[in-house]
């Protein structure tokens, strides 16, 4: 079997997923196209050699229709011959992206990939392709006749369960800013954030180069101000032990981005003369709890590393999404990991989560943080819409 490598991940700054947010101006297939085209730009890649691009996207409506990953290789040049297809494992869309990519790679049936995703929450927002109508069925209902719940009151059934208290969720948000903050001050983002250039409504044009979800000034006291977001009188006579703790600030923001990386046979790195940053070394998708539905990265994780051969104390880093606060804290509780490695640059409370495009930004942050500390092992995990989770370990060459 090949050994399928990284050569290299790149992302845009998260933009506020409202109008008037920094990337707000950008179509998102445009925006997918920027971090495509740099992608090849920037490794000296005939375009023509990739044989797939498999682009994650979640709110597939709109602008976001007809496939995406399609649209965004003919907007960035690439030749018409490159085939793009789009995919829908919710919250770890792109993860499963880098999956699909690599598994391609290892049974030879590609040589050269690119795992991509975007989400335009300004544009799109979130929902949006249901309009209005019921996803899941009769026959769904049937087997849930209490109902299933929303993923706001899954992130407070979860706080509840595990004991999480407010100041706790907060302090976690909190930290998640410091270290997003602390990062970017240090340049440690510089490597993997292609700047993006916009043009303001007076033709004033800007090139963006700074995440703007990450609020450095982010104080404990002050998110405990906000208010909670998803109290609801029914859901609380439901389950009378929520405490209705989850609030924007403990909440991963919305948010727009994408985010790529160009995966290969080691063979064929070789024979390009490209230098392999990492590889692929195990992988694990899971179903849980639909109820629960954010904690399939316990699972997930406890799979991908038993496949790995490794414990959770041979990862030197992890990054586990930070859709809702609780989700990193229960999974650090679970699985005894240490809070040191866990989202070492922030997460997505600070650095925003657009959906399709967040599996293989957590890829890019993960790996880079490798290469900077001299880790070799890297986990990531990502909780999905539904009851599912996706784990990913990669190995640093």
């Amino acid at each position: 079997m090949n050994d399928a490598v990284i050569v290299d991940v790149i992302r845009t700054p998260s933009g506020k997923g409202k109008p008037g947010g920094q990337l707000s101006g950008i179509h998102p297939a445009d925006l997918l196209s920027r971090v495509l085209r740099a992608l090849v730009e920037r490794n000296d890649l005939d375009p023509a050699l990739i044989d797939d691009v498999i682009a994650g996207c979640v709110s597939q409506s709109g602008q976001q229709t007809m496939n995406i990953a399609r649209n965004a290789i003919l907007g960035a040049g690439l030749p018409e011959s490159v085939p793009g297809t789009t995919i829908d494992r919710q919250c770890g869309s792109s993860q499963q992206a880098a999956h699909f990519a690599a598994q391609g790679v290892m049974s030879g049936a590609y040589d050269i990939a690119i795992a991509c995703g975007v989400e335009s929450m300004s544009r799109v927002p979130m929902f949006s392709s249901s309009q209005g109508q019921d996803p899941a069925g009769p026959a769904v209902a049937a087997r849930y006749p209490e109902g299933l719940v929303n993923q706001g009151i899954s992130a407070e059934l979860i706080a509840a369960r595990w004991k999480l208290d407010r100041d706790a969720l907060d302090s976690f948000s909190a930290r998640s800013h410091a270290r997003a903050a602390a990062a970017a001050a240090s340049g440690a983002f510089d490597s993997e954030i292609l700047p993006i250039t916009v043009t303001d409504a007076d033709g004033t044009e800007r090139t963006l180069t700074t995440d703007e979800t990450v609020r450095a000034t982010t104080t404990v006291e002050g998110l405990g101000g906000l208010k909670p977001s998803f109290r609801d009188e029914a859901m609380g006579a439901r389950f009378p032990e929520i405490d209705w703790s989850i609030t924007p600030g403990n909440s991963s923001p919305l948010t727009d981005g994408a985010s790529a990386a160009l995966i290969m046979s080691a063979a064929k790195a070789e024979a390009l003369g490209l230098r392999p940053r990492a590889r692929f070394h195990s992988f694990s998708v899971t179903g849980s709890d639909p109820l629960l539905m954010l904690t399939g990265v316990i699972p997930a994780t406890e799979k991908v590393l038993a496949r790995a051969g490794l414990g959770i104390d041979d990862i030197d880093a992890y990054e586990v999404n930070e859709a809702f606060a609780p989700v990193p804290m229960v999974w650090q509780q679970e699985l005894g990991a240490d809070p040191e490695r866990l989202n070492p640059r922030g997460g997505a409370i600070a650095l925003g989560h657009p959906l399709g495009g967040s599996g293989t930004r957590l890829l890019t942050t993960l790996l880079n943080h490798l290469e900077a500390t001299g880790g070799r092992y890297g986990l990531q995990t990502m909780c999905e819409g539904g009851g599912m989770a996706n784990a990913t370990v990669i190995e640093r060459l």
